[in-house]
């Protein structure tokens, strides 16, 4: 069974916008699915309609069997610990208040999932969740003494560990990866794309990878979505669609985008 279900899934915004069109697909277990298209092409909606970040005209999105359309808040805010996302933007998805400890721990004490649960007196987080903000630190490659600086002490690429830091807090299931390298030069891009795929296999996490590039997809992905107006006009195995692509758009997507070299 796919541990994510996608039927018939509508949204259209005011003026009759269709930004996502009947769009049907599966994401299995332990994979990566890349979506890839050109901005506008529907991409990220159809990503935060899956997390239900948004609502949908029409359709449904089941997680592990559960229609999430029709989870009530509560419930809800139960399954978003599986549940999670990695943004765009490094810079903008970081609040600059916040010192960096206090990012990564911010949804353990929301879910109150840490050992000791919340915050001390002197607004540090308790030692529980002090323990699992280094852990998380390790893991995305980043220093011990990182934890009391604030996100504009650090370059985009640090930035974004730290993003990726506070996704794995709750030790997610699956991850909505949108377009997380498209805001960083080439080199660090691909350190990024590294790190993701070393996650991927320390944790047991399923991406849906959101790009406009059919490289970076392609290195990271097992299967690819492409996606057109806010349709999926072509899905298969990585190796299918870059090799032998079906679609008049993906031959344009390939033809359009430099190597991406790792």
């Amino acid at each position: 069974m796919a541990l994510i279900e996608v039927r018939n899934l509508t949204k259209i915004f005011s003026q009759d916008v269709r930004a996502v069109h009947n769009v049907s697909l599966d994401i299995h277990r332990g994979e990566t699915l890349g979506l890839v298209g050109e901005s506008g092409s529907g991409k990220s909606t159809l990503g935060r309609l899956i997390l239900r970040l948004i609502g949908p005209t029409s359709g449904s999105v089941c997680f592990e069997a559960r229609d999430l359309i029709s989870l009530n808040r509560r419930e809800m805010q139960t399954l978003r610990r599986d549940m999670q996302i990695i943004f765009q933007d490094p810079f903008a998805s970081l609040d600059p208040r916040f010192r960096v400890e206090d990012v990564i721990a911010e949804p353990l004490i929301i879910h109150r999932s840490g050992k000791d649960g919340g915050v001390q007196p002197s607004g540090r987080p308790e030692p529980g969740i002090s323990a699992r903000v280094s852990e998380l630190l390790h893991a995305v490659g980043l220093d011990e003494s990182a934890r009391r600086r604030y996100p504009h002490e650090f370059s985009g690429g640090q930035r974004q560990r730290i993003g990726i830091a506070r996704a794995l807090a709750l030790r997610p299931k699956f991850i909505v990866c949108d377009e997380p390298v498209s805001a960083l030069d080439v080199s660090v891009g691909a350190q990024i794309v590294n790190l993701l795929g070393q996650l991927q296999r320390d944790f047991g996490l399923t991406y849906l990878f959101i790009s406009h590039s059919m490289p970076v997809v392609r290195y990271l992905s097992t299967r690819i979505a492409v996606m057109y107006r806010g349709k999926i006009v072509e899905i298969g195995s990585a190796e299918q669609i870059v090799e032998r692509p079906g679609h008049e758009y993906t031959r344009s997507l390939i033809g359009s985008t430099p190597e991406f070299s790792i």
